[in-house]
C-alpha cells in the first residue's frame, strides 16, 4: 500500500499508477494532483454539528482561472455570498473558510464529464448548497439526495432526524456523464400496479435513497465512527463512473469509497490526515492497494 505520512512528500499520482491510500491534509494534498483527473468524487466533510471551534481564515482557491472572484449564486460572487450570509451566522464563516477551498480543488479536479457527491447532515446542508451554488453555478446542480434511514434515538419533543443529505453537482450540466442501467434496482411499492416484467426488473431508486446504517454486528463494521454503508456508495459510484475510471475521497474516514471502487472495477485515491482512518483502510483496502 502506497501511503503519506506528513510533512513527508506526497506519493507519485498518475493516471497509469496503483490505488493510493494518502496520509496527509487534505488541503495541501490536493493541490499536487493534475486538473481534471477524476471523473467521481465523493466527500463526506464533518458536519460542523457542535458549531464552536474557530478556524483561522484560510485563501480561497478559485475555481476557474482569471482575476475576478468566481460567480455563480444569482451572478453574485464568492465574497458576497459568504458576507451576505456572514452577517447572519457568525459561525457559518468559519465552516465556509475550511470546506470552500476544498470544494474549489474538486471542481479543479473533476474531469469535464465528472460529478461530485457531498454528503452532509440538514446542520450544513444549505449552507453547502449556497457554497456549491457559488463554485459551481447554480446550473450545475443536479440533485439533493436523502438517505433515510431508522435507526438510534428517538426523539419526544420534535419530529426525529432521521436522514442525511447529498448534494450531487456536476461539472458541465450539458455533458456529465450518468448510467441509471448500471445502478442496482429496488422493488416497486406496489408492484400489482406494474406489469409482471417491470415488478421483476424493479425500478430506479428516485432521490430519497432508503437505505439502513451499517449494522454494528455485520460484516461490512470496521469500527470507524463515521462508517457509511456500501450501498449507499455503490449506487453513486455505479452512476457517475465507469470500469476503470478514477475515482476520490478526500475525507476518507473508513474508507468505503474506496472498497466500493474496487467491487465495482474502478480505481481510487482515498486521502485522510486521522491516523486511526489510515490504520482501518489500510486492512480494509489491501485487496486493491
Amino acid at each position: 500500500m502506497t501511503e503519506l505520512s506528513v510533512p513527508s512528500a506526497p506519493p507519485s499520482w498518475s493516471a497509469e499508477g496503483r490505488n493510493l491510500v494518502v496520509h496527509a491534509d487534505n488541503a495541501e494534498y490536493l493541490a499536487t494532483l493534475p486538473d481534471s483527473s477524476f471523473r467521481m468524487i465523493y466527500v463526506d466533510p464533518p458536519f460542523n454539528t457542535g458549531r464552536v471551534q474557530r478556524r483561522q481564515p484560510t485563501t480561497m482557491v478559485r475555481a476557474v482561472e482569471g482575476s475576478g472572484d468566481r460567480v455563480g449564486f444569482k451572478g453574485q460572487s464568492y465574497s458576497t455570498v459568504k458576507g451576505i450570509l456572514s452577517s447572519y451566522d457568525d459561525a457559518f464563516e468559519d465552516y465556509w473558510d475550511f470546506l470552500a477551498p476544498r470544494l474549489a480543488e474538486a471542481w479543479r479536479l473533476l474531469t469535464d464529464d465528472g460529478t461530485l457527491y457531498v454528503h452532509l447532515d440538514y446542520r450544513e446542508v444549505h449552507y453547502a448548497k449556497v457554497m456549491l451554488d457559488a463554485l459551481f453555478g447554480r446550473e450545475c446542480f443536479l440533485n439533493e439526495i436523502i438517505w433515510a434511514y431508522d435507526y438510534g434515538a428517538r426523539a419526544k419533543r420534535k419530529w426525529p432526524a432521521k436522514h442525511d443529505n447529498i448534494l450531487v453537482y456536476v461539472k458541465d450540466p450539458a455533458g456529465y456523464y450518468f448510467n441509471s442501467d448500471e445502478v442496482d434496482r429496488e422493488p416497486y411499492m406496489a408492484p400489482g400496479l406494474v406489469t409482471a416484467e417491470k415488478a421483476a426488473l424493479g425500478k430506479l431508486p428516485t432521490d430519497v435513497w432508503w437505505h439502513t446504517i451499517v449494522s454494528p454486528t455485520g460484516r461490512e463494521k470496521t469500527g470507524y465512527p463515521t462508517q457509511k454503508p456500501e450501498g449507499l456508495l455503490r449506487r453513486a459510484v455505479a452512476a457517475s463512473s465507469s470500469e476503470g475510471d478514477w475515482v476520490l475521497d478526500f475525507f476518507a474516514g473508513s474508507g468505503t469509497l474506496g472498497a466500493v471502487a474496487g467491487k465495482l472495477g474502478r480505481r481510487f485515491v482515498c486521502v485522510d490526515r486521522n491516523p486511526q482512518a489510515i490504520d482501518v483502510m489500510r486492512a480494509r483496502l489491501a485487496p486493491w492497494t
